[in-house]
């Protein structure tokens, strides 16, 4: 493991100095508020403008009578392109979801042009909208059918292993729909000199909002520039682009003039993506010793009608237990909503949510205990291919988890375990995340006095990629972590990829490093061949950077200045790019012109992934039904960890959100009419301080050398994937009652 060291912009988040999107100083800026739909689906039939064009300072009010056919086709995120839908804003009449972008009124200040959009007038022609999964109205397909990549891991015969299972599991399983709500807002700037477009956006990808604006106001990419040097949490939602950029960017253009644009909270739930609702139907069978022999998981996906967008978990879950035979089918239904998107492990986590309670359940009918039932079903190659992980620590986390917890101590019977009026039940559940890596680029240049700088159009979301990166460059070059300067999120940097699947610290650490690799080799050179240097004639290998100097294995060696001066040289630059294994040859291609491609997971010659073992305390209020978690233990296992500070970090919030998406989160729909009630955080719960007295996440050494050079797995995303399951079983086990629908409340268990 690396060194805990603090994160490197630490000082300017806490003292306010670190710049968000919306935080940027524009000259004479006006002010955007936009208008959404009332309906879910119909046509506008007309506006009424005039109230809002008599709000003192009103400079203009964008519809589809007046944008037209001016945004060009978006292309959809989900089938190589960057747009969040294929919906073209204020293009039509046409309403395809409640919320939609129907109208943008720009003012001098915000409050004239908040007052503005109250004021607009819309009469609407309303059809009668389907909401969710069983809604009259929605359209049920084959996920085969909506995206031909889409892959049913099976293999062997399922079926015929379940009719010859001794002991079987059948049930069907439910998660909500949730929304991202990160703590800082959709917010869009725009300002044009001349043919030239900055962009000041939250933003995981700044080089696909670069290109997707490009394309969309049909202009040159190299006229377009994004800045997003910090993200106040994203979580997915600011991966692919919205409909509201080109807006921004339009009434800018017409007004000559910078617009800022500050969405609210109740329109976030609407103008960009959402986790959608899911449904699961998962068959077991096994021996009565635990053996799996059998694995049938079926699941249907909520989306809209426009885009293509699924998750297809089962691409993971197949893949975690030792089970011979494997089928699995993934369904998309139609709805008239808004289409859904990444949010933190898209699949895994209604996914995984499914298979670990139905194993539970397993576990149950075996009267086993459930741990010792995945120990019995561990495995070091993938059923369906053969192919070996990379590395593979599961039950390792289980036995740290376990120990941390005390789980020996935990009674089998469900409802056995009392303190006073409170019902006890201690759950476990699997976490699991594929590893993902991108190609990506990097400059690093290296001064005489050791400043180093690098360069990479990367993103911090909140999750320390500043200090990861400034790390990975310090140990290579020998230098204090404050010799170094990190710049990342502006599109005039070297391309990186989407800050997705939690691939950034392997993906930019390693081109990183190999930047840092190349400056070492010029300067090891100059060394070795200095006539009357103390290296001379040392092999490149037998040599380190340590605390600005060369330094051999025998105690010889050369600073930095020095080597520098023996290169004839102030300064070196190097620039790298690094293609992962599994990459195609052109990715590097795709990355500069915004593809987000990644690799990694399940590939045809190995398979790698980030493991770990959330155990639950959960306790239930015998008169009143009142859930509480007193404390909860998760181990996890990533490969290198460059900086287990912030990796302990990641895995505590993730663990904080595992409990929310059990017990607290739901957008609740109006199914009459399918829009969403609770649109803010008064109503969309969150968990708070006493909700989450104790946690603690244990870091599990692993040594991987095949997934990368450098050993990285991702982890952002792996802690919240198992903390559901575990939390139901934990209740079933508290109570015998055993809840299959998220999120557990108070009316389930009364």
């Amino acid at each position: 493991m690396g060194r805990p060291e603090p994160r490197v912009d630490g000082r300017l988040k806490v003292t306010g100095n670190a710049r968000y999107a919306s935080d940027f100083p524009v000259a004479n800026p006006a002010h955007a508020c936009l208008v959404t739909s009332a309906i879910a689906k119909g046509r506008i039939v007309s506006f009424d403008l005039d109230d809002a064009r008599a709000v003192p300072g009103v400079l203009d009010i964008l519809t589809h009578e007046t944008v037209g056919n001016e945004v060009h086709e978006p292309k959809f995120f989900g089938s190589g392109g960057t747009a969040s839908t294929i919906h073209r804003p204020l293009s039509s009449a046409q309403i395809s979801h409640a919320g939609q972008i129907v109208a943008i009124v720009v003012a001098d200040t915000y409050e004239a042009a908040r007052e503005a959009a109250y004021r607009v007038r819309v009469t609407y022609e309303e059809e009668d909208a389907a909401t969710t999964l069983d809604s009259d109205g929605v359209e049920t397909l084959p996920a085969t059918k909506v995206r031909k990549e889409h892959k049913n891991p099976r293999v062997g015969d399922a079926a015929a292993a379940l009719r010859a299972a001794p002991v079987t599991i059948d049930a069907v399983y439910e998660t909500p729909t949730q929304h991202h709500n990160a703590i800082e807002l959709y917010a869009t700037t725009c300002v044009w000199s001349g043919e030239q477009l900055t962009v000041y956006e939250p933003s995981q990808f700044v080089h696909a909002l670069k290109h997707a604006m490009a394309e969309q106001l049909g202009i040159d990419a190299e006229d377009v520039r994004v800045i997003s040097p910090y993200v106040g949490g994203a979580f997915g939602s600011k991966a692919a682009v919205t409909p509201r950029t080109a807006l921004v960017a339009i009434a800018a253009r017409r007004l000559n003039r910078p617009v800022k644009l500050v969405a609210t909270r109740a329109q976030g739930f609407t103008i960009a993506t959402y986790r959608a609702e899911t449904r699961h139907r998962v068959r077991l069978g096994a021996q009565r010793d635990g053996k799996l022999t059998a694995y049938v998981h079926e699941g249907w996906e909520a989306t809209s009608r426009l885009d293509d967008y699924l998750v297809g978990g089962t691409e993971t879950t197949a893949h975690i237990y030792d089970v011979p035979n494997v089928s699995t089918r993934v369904n998309v239904v139609r709805t008239d909503r808004a289409t859904p998107g990444f949010m933190r492990s898209p699949p895994e986590v209604p996914y995984v949510f499914a298979l670990e309670t139905a194993l539970d359940e397993l576990a149950e009918a075996l009267d086993m205990d459930p741990i010792e039932l995945r120990r019995i079903n561990d495995t070091r190659n993938d059923p369906i291919t053969g192919a070996p992980y990379t590395s593979r620590s599961l039950m390792a986390c289980y036995d740290e988890a376990s120990r941390a917890f005390g789980w020996r101590r935990r009674n089998l019977p469900p409802g056995s375990m009392r303190d006073g009026d409170w019902l006890v039940g201690w759950g476990c559940a699997t976490a699991v995340y594929p590893t993902f890596m991108g190609a990506a680029t990097a400059r690093v240049r290296l001064a005489r006095n050791g400043a180093t700088r690098v360069e990479i159009a990367a993103h911090d979301l909140g999750t320390g990629a500043y200090t990861a990166i400034a790390q990975t460059a310090a140990e290579r070059l020998g230098l204090p972590v404050a010799a170094v300067e990190v710049l990342l999120g502006d599109s005039a940097l070297p391309a990186a990829p989407v800050a997705g699947g939690s691939n950034t610290t392997a993906s930019c650490c390693n081109v990183v490093a190999k930047a840092c690799d190349g400056i070492r080799r010029r300067l090891v050179r100059a060394a070795m061949r200095a006539d009357r240097g103390p290296l001379r004639g040392r092999k490149p290998s037998s040599v380190n950077f340590v605390d600005r100097h060369i330094a051999g294995e025998d105690g010889a060696k050369v600073s930095l200045a020095d080597a520098f001066d023996m290169l004839g040289a102030p300064m070196i630059e190097e620039y790298a790019h690094w293609l992962p294994h599994g990459m195609e040859p052109d990715a590097l291609k795709k990355l500069h012109l915004g593809s987000a491609a990644l690799t990694g997971g399940a590939m045809e010659d190995r398979i790698a992934a980030a493991f770990g073992a959330e155990l639950v305390e959960l306790r239930v209020n015998v008169y009143t039904g009142e859930l509480r978690v007193p404390r909860i233990v998760g181990a996890f296992a990533a490969g290198r960890i460059v900086n287990p500070r912030t990796a302990h970090s990641q895995y505590v919030g993730g663990m904080i959100w595992g409990i929310a998406s059990a017990l607290h989160e739901q957008t609740e729909l109006d199914r009459r009419v399918a829009r969403y009630v609770n649109t803010d955080l008064a109503e969309y719960l969150i968990p708070v301080n006493a909700d989450v007295p104790d946690v603690q996440a244990i870091l599990v050494s692993e040594e991987d050398r095949l997934v990368n050079p450098l050993g990285i797995k991702g982890l952002g995303e792996l802690a919240n994937v198992g903390t559901a399951a575990a939390l139901g079983n934990a209740l079933y086990h508290a109570t015998g009652r055993r809840i299959r629908k998220l999120p557990l409340r108070i009316e389930d268990v009364l």
